[in-house]
């Protein structure tokens, strides 16, 4: 098991993952198997989206606060972070990625983001490798 600790500098921002998380699979020495990566928060989120165009992530966030502002809404929860709660609950906690010879088997555009929803803060992510080599 390995700890991915990732710092956020606005608000919401994706933060692509993907490179730390190949990293720590080669630390591992596995070869095939599943990474399994869960964030343990709950106004972050997990998701693996397209990585070549910066411009995706930042669709993603607009779409984002245009369905959920963050104020405006009537929320009751105090800490003035409701927004942030529906927004990691959309993308959920977890991503699980197959890989082979060592290598993440993610699409040629595809990379793994954490979805930051109420920072700026140091985020914790679990990383679990299971391998099915023999």
């Amino acid at each position: 098991m390995y700890t991915i600790k990732m710092r956020s500098r606005e608000r919401e921002q994706f933060i692509e993952i993907t490179n730390e998380v190949q990293q720590r699979l080669r630390e591992a020495g596995a070869r095939e198997g599943v990474c399994i990566l869960y964030v343990q928060h709950t106004t972050a989120g997990l998701t693996i989206n397209e990585n070549a165009d910066p411009d995706v992530p930042r669709d993603m966030l607009h779409a984002l606060r245009t369905l959920v502002p963050q104020h405006g809404m009537n929320f009751r929860h105090a800490e003035g972070n409701s927004d942030s709660h529906l927004k990691a609950s959309f993308f959920g906690s977890s991503v699980s990625v197959p890989f082979h010879s060592g290598e993440l088997l993610l699409g040629r555009w595809q990379g793994i983001f954490l979805c930051e929803f109420d920072g700026p803060r140091e985020r914790q992510i679990i990383m679990k490798v299971l391998r099915t080599e023999y």
